[in-house]
């Protein structure tokens, strides 16, 4: 298996020209970007039409204009975004990016980055290296992100994948999987470009990969 383990040649190298992300990781992350922000907008417009709690969605945030617009631009995102996705999670593996950036993760690493955040002192100086905090976010939506499409599919056919709906309690039920799942990737992409924001060399880093 092909490891992506930061080397020590890595490690002192000047930052522009240390590789950072290579190319199928930041076509797969963009194309990602795209599909799932379609797929939330999309998603916004099909729950309108049948809320499942006491709010809808303004119309300016969704995406197809009615319910059948917004139906089939999920579809269309859905398939980009399965796709995508699976070849992302296949080169993840295969490469050993994922074992070499996300493993391991240590609980009391974990509350120290924490602390180390919400006090404004989490260093971001080598990009290469993911904090535990960052690891476990990713862990997370990754996670999410198989959970919304085998809910997804499980609300979509309902009588076909009837094992896999009733694996999330039945339809009704597995709405609110689904909802809450867009929930944590909507707080996680928030949280992304917030950070993305505050340190600047992490977006020019996922466009030139340097």
């Amino acid at each position: 298996m092909m490891s992506v383990a930061v080397t020590d040649a890595e490690m002192t190298a000047p930052a522009e020209a240390r590789k950072i992300h290579p190319a199928w990781v930041r076509v797969t992350h963009w194309v990602n970007a795209i599909a799932m922000i379609v797929m939330i907008g999309s998603g916004w417009q099909i729950y309108n039409a049948s809320p499942l709690f006491n709010f809808e969605f303004p119309l300016a945030i969704t995406i197809g204009g009615w319910l059948a617009g917004g139906i089939m631009w999920h579809f269309a995102a859905m398939w980009v975004l399965v796709i995508n996705g699976l070849v992302y999670l296949a080169l993840g593996i295969y490469t050993g990016r994922f074992r070499a950036k996300l493993f391991p993760i240590r609980p009391s690493q974990v509350f120290a980055d924490i602390k180390a955040a919400l006090t404004f002192k989490l260093a971001h100086d080598n990009l290469a290296v993911y904090n535990a905090v960052q690891k476990v976010l990713y862990l997370g939506v990754i996670a999410c992100g198989v959970l919304i499409v085998l809910s997804g599919l499980s609300i979509w056919k309902p009588v076909q994948f009837q094992e896999l709906t009733t694996l999330f309690g039945g339809y009704d039920f597995a709405r609110y999987v689904h909802f809450s799942a867009m929930a944590a990737i909507v707080t996680f992409l928030l949280v992304h470009v917030a950070l993305a924001l505050i340190v600047p060399k992490s977006l020019r880093a996922m466009i030139t990969g340097r």
